[in-house]
């Protein structure tokens, strides 16, 4: 299908660009989101009657996404999940849990900008990448543990295998007596 790109898409052409896809990506992604036209006459016109709103409102959205960038990039974010004695999560974390953890500290983010290659699993520290914009992107630190001070000794590098937790429940539990 010949199709006209309102905005840039990545591996795919900039703003304006008529461009060849297959239907099924037109017709499911491209055309409902609003992020291409039909190449037909009149769409191509339509486009060049509005090119400079739309090139307008892309600025707008790149200096929103540059201030999120300045918030968000390098930051850290801990996410406590109940995990087996060898690391492996009851579960696992996912785009729309990573949302919610950098949404609660204020940012906002859509989870489909985050961009996770594959679900996490186990426990420790991931960096994950989060597109603002089709030009600017970001990195987070997403640390995911058992506990707070679980996090804080993967955050120092230890490595939680070596480390016996036996000890320090028992000396608790002495503390408490």
């Amino acid at each position: 299908m010949k199709i006209v790109l309102l905005e840039r898409i990545n591996k795919l052409g900039q703003m304006g660009d008529v461009v060849y896809v297959r239907s099924g990506y037109a017709r499911n992604f491209l055309l409902p989101f609003k992020k291409a036209l039909r190449a037909t006459k009149e769409n191509i016109n339509f486009f060049k009657e509005q090119k400079s709103v739309l090139e307008a409102k892309n600025l707008e959205n790149k200096k929103e996404a540059e201030s999120v960038k300045t918030k968000i990039d390098g930051k850290s974010f801990i996410l406590i999940r109940s995990a087996s004695d060898t690391g492996a999560l009851y579960g696992s974390v996912s785009s729309k849990d990573i949302n919610q953890i950098v949404s609660a500290d204020g940012i906002e983010i859509s989870k489909n900008q985050i961009n996770l290659e594959k679900p996490i699993k186990e426990l420790g520290t991931y960096k994950v990448s989060v597109s603002l914009h089709s030009d600017i992107s970001s990195q987070i630190v997403i640390n995911v543990a058992r506990s707070i001070e679980e996090a804080k000794l993967q955050e120092a590098g230890k490595e939680l295998n070596n480390i016996d937790f036996s000890e320090t429940v028992e000396e608790k539990a002495v503390i408490n007596n």
